[in-house]
């Protein structure tokens, strides 16, 4: 695959952000490469235009896949897989934030309820430090029942909610 300069700078933005965002360098430029890429690429292509090993993109597609930002493809009369990603960047943050979601806010849940539940039946647990988690529980159950909410509406209204940004205030008294 041939870059353009300017294609070659979104890839290594794309790469700084997902390094900040948490997400191996590697990983987000594969995943910036096929989002510009009009058909499914190959992993030695990738190899080819990032200069990176093949067993960090097997590694990276697999992650990739794992959230949902990628997927093997087969191209009729070549043997060899094909990646492809989502291209609309609504489909790809509702992935992301699922995948999250699933790896970050649900495992927290899980612990905040067992601590709860425990800290209740503890006389050595100080009543101040119960209160404290349940209140992180309480705010992120909300936070997750908002989300669950939210992820569930059409996304043309999702688009609308957004561009009314704070004047949506008025109508919930705020």
């Amino acid at each position: 695959m041939q870059l353009s300069p300017a294609m070659e700078r979104f890839v290594l933005h794309w790469g700084e952000m997902g390094d900040r965002w948490g997400v191996n360098r590697s990983i987000a430029q594969i995943h910036a490469l096929l989002y510009l890429s009009e058909e499914p690429v190959r992993a030695d292509q990738i190899e080819e235009t990032l200069k990176i090993a093949r067993s960090n993109i097997s590694n990276s597609i697999r992650e990739l896949e794992s959230l949902g930002l990628a997927e093997r493809v087969h191209v009729l009369g070549d043997r060899r897989d094909h990646f492809k990603t989502l291209v609309e960047p609504w489909d790809m943050l509702m992935t992301i934030a699922e995948a999250r979601k699933k790896r970050e806010i649900d495992p927290t849940l899980a612990v905040l309820r067992a601590c709860v539940n425990e800290m209740e039946g503890d006389p050595q647990t100080p009543a101040h430090a119960l209160k404290r988690v349940k209140h992180m529980l309480d705010f992120i159950e909300t936070l997750t029942g908002w989300y669950e909410q939210v992820r569930r509406l059409p996304k043309n209204t999702l688009i609308k909610l957004m561009n009314m940004g704070a004047r949506i205030a008025r109508f919930v008294g705020g």
